[in-house]
């Protein structure tokens, strides 16, 4: 249930790739309007994820992820009736408010009840559901469409289902939000609140209980003395991140977020049928390849769940991005050349493919798990606001800098960004594979 706050991400984060022409058209958007546009949304995502681990430290895991949901289900309303551009955008960027909570109080809720020999998997259940809503808000926007197109101009009449169905699309491909919003707002009232966040709050019983459902009773009984013996009655602060060997976990967590949004991964998901008008098809076609490149998502995506907690973190994360680096290359130099469009659209495949089964599946395992019970909510929402910064960025500035220097610049770009976020990896991420998170805490003090 809290994993499917990964399918509204997804599905909140890829449904406008399929609006982004037709909004412009409609509104007489500029390059930077359109830019805008695009990152409304993700500016939402950054002041969510800023407060999202404050929220969740303060008030638990669960009620903050309620209010989460409830952002999104008013946006997806919003985003379907707007009057002017201005209440889209200020619509969007209230859904985004609701997916930068989620992005940090998802995998973290997941990872605190998690045994360690599952963890990776279990916590990875997060990004199979991001790459699922991806998917089906493909779908979904190519279907709404060939709707559109193939009804007469007077189908439906003057109403309202003509209106967002028809005459303006757009709408409606924003409305289908509405129904896994209110789903995924209603089942969250059903969930236990988070085993260590009851311990931090002095609910040593309840998050016995929670523990025992989840693994047996005697290994609860462990696990719940060592969180009480990391927690020993202190309340993290933000400064004690910055102590040493915590401060080299933020290190890992802020890198991962950095890199993990300079790869263009979220620039193919938001642009990738304009990307693919671009390198010479035509809008329905754009939409079925876009369609064939979540497919390839969720593909590899379960290959990452099924080894994450068989191979680790690492070889998927420096191994993946390795050959991210070099398809996103090859890409670079399709495009330059002006290569078939089959042929580019092979490679972003593969790049797709790449990104899915490394930093894609591994940022939302090692991110939550890094960091000590006490600033767990703090370190992740540092994080991931680093990823929603960085994500807002790059959807802002790419209409504009491919206006400027072409698309191959700036897939080469991305290559270059990625080849440096290998080496990086290589050098500071730890394995965690099979460690509790007392474990990994010890791992970072060790290390002063």
């Amino acid at each position: 249930m809290a994993s499917l706050g990964g399918f509204l991400f997804g599905f909140d984060t890829a449904v406008i790739s399929g609006t982004v022409e037709i909004v412009e058209k409609q509104y007489t958007l500029s390059k930077l309007e359109v830019g805008w546009f695009g990152s409304a949304a993700l500016m939402g995502c950054i002041i969510g994820a800023l407060f999202a681990g404050s929220l969740g430290d303060r008030y638990g895991r669960k009620p903050t992820l309620i209010l989460a949901g409830v952002f999104y289900f008013v946006s997806a309303l919003y985003s379907t009736i707007p009057e002017s551009f201005g209440v889209l955008v200020w619509a969007r960027a209230l859904g985004g408010l609701g997916v930068g909570m989620a992005s940090v109080l998802g995998p973290m809720y997941i990872s605190e009840f998690s045994p360690p020999r599952l963890r990776g998997r279990i916590v990875a259940l997060y990004q199979l559901s991001i790459a699922l809503g991806i998917l089906l808000a493909y779908l979904s926007n190519y279907l709404l469409l060939g709707f559109s197109e193939s009804s007469p101009a007077s189908f439906g009449g003057s109403g309202f289902f003509h209106y967002t169905m028809v005459a303006e699309v757009w709408r409606g491909m924003f409305g289908a939000e509405m129904i896994p919003a209110a789903l995924f707002t209603i089942l969250l009232f059903s969930v236990p609140e988070s085993p260590r966040w009851l311990v931090k709050a002095g609910n040593t019983d309840k998050a016995l209980r929670v523990l025992a459902r989840v693994d047996g009773r005697s290994t609860a009984e462990h696990e719940l003395r060592e969180i009480q013996q990391t927690i020993s009655g202190r309340q993290g602060s933000l400064k004690e991140l910055f102590s040493p060997g915590l401060r080299r976990a933020l290190l890992v967590g802020v890198g991962l977020s950095f890199f993990g949004q300079l790869t263009g991964v979220n620039v193919v998901v938001y642009y990738g049928p304009v990307i693919m008008r671009d390198v010479g098809l035509e809008n329905g076609n754009a939409l079925f390849y876009q369609l064939a490149l979540g497919i390839i998502n969720l593909a590899f995506t379960l290959l990452a769940i099924w080894k994450i907690d068989g191979w680790g973190r690492r070889p998927l994360l420096i191994g993946g991005m390795a050959l991210v680096a070099v398809s996103m290359a090859v890409t670079a130099i399709l495009v330059i050349l002006n290569a078939p469009p089959i042929w580019v659209i092979v490679l972003l495949g593969l790049y797709i493919a790449f990104l899915a089964v490394s930093i894609c599946a591994v940022i939302w395992v090692l991110t939550p798990e890094i960091f000590p019970n006490r600033v767990r909510g703090r370190g992740a929402s540092i994080s991931t606001f680093t990823n929603w910064t960085m994500n807002a960025f790059s959807a802002f500035a790419f209409p504009w800098y491919v206006a400027a220097f072409g698309l191959g610049t700036g897939f080469f770009t991305f290559a270059g960004i990625c080849l440096i976020a290998t080496i990086f990896f290589w050098k500071f991420v730890p394995e965690t594979r099979g460690k509790s998170l007392e474990e990994i805490e010890a791992y970072w003090t060790s290390r002063k």
